[in-house]
């Protein structure tokens, strides 16, 4: 029993330490970590037995990575919609979500526009301007836009199906936020 305790103990911490690089490597946008990343998965012992939320970890980072890249050189990208929330509004970001927070943790499409962040689903669709927007949180695959209102942190959060989609919303909304600001100076 002894050694099943221990090898679990090692399998937990290697995944731990794996997500501690991933993390890192995620807020400093550094390209250079997917080889090590890849390759400590793919280690003939493995860091757990089902390495499926890490290569999906992985496959995020890489999206986040190509959508930086591209960000860079042109900006957000532009996705065509017809949803009416968006109405006139440029759309750069459309993905399944649903909203842990509410008791009826409704399930719906958040759409991150040129002005604002707005969740079409449930029985009602709120929306968060960027002006509003104190700070974009990611946090696994959560999505918090922080806001204040009458002097108190307030936000509204989101759970996106993959981290991929909540690697690049969270950057395409920091950017439309960061955007919005410097318009506004």
């Amino acid at each position: 029993m002894a050694l099943f305790g221990w090898l679990s103990r090692r399998t937990k911490d290697g995944t731990q330490a794996w997500r501690r690089e991933w993390n890192a490597a995620v807020d400093a946008l550094d390209c250079s970590a997917v080889p090590r990343l890849e390759a400590a998965l793919r280690a003939a012992s493995p860091l757990a037995d089902d390495l499926e939320v890490e290569e999906e970890m992985l496959d995020g980072f890489k999206q986040l990575l190509a959508l930086d890249a591209a960000m860079a050189a042109s900006g957000p990208p532009v996705i065509e919609t017809s949803h009416r929330v968006v109405g006139h509004d440029a759309c750069h970001f459309s993905a399944p979500v649903s909203v842990p927070d509410d008791p009826a943790q409704p399930t719906g499409r958040l759409l991150l526009t040129s002005t604002r962040a707005v969740f079409a689903g449930g029985s009602r669709t709120p929306t968060v301007p960027w002006h509003a927007v104190r700070q974009v949180v990611r946090h696994g695959r959560d999505l918090l836009f922080v806001t204040s209102r009458n002097n108190e942190d307030d936000g509204v959060r989101y759970r996106c199906n993959s981290f991929g989609e909540a690697l690049c919303g969270a950057a395409i909304a920091r950017h439309l936020t960061r955007r919005t600001r410097t318009r506004q100076l």
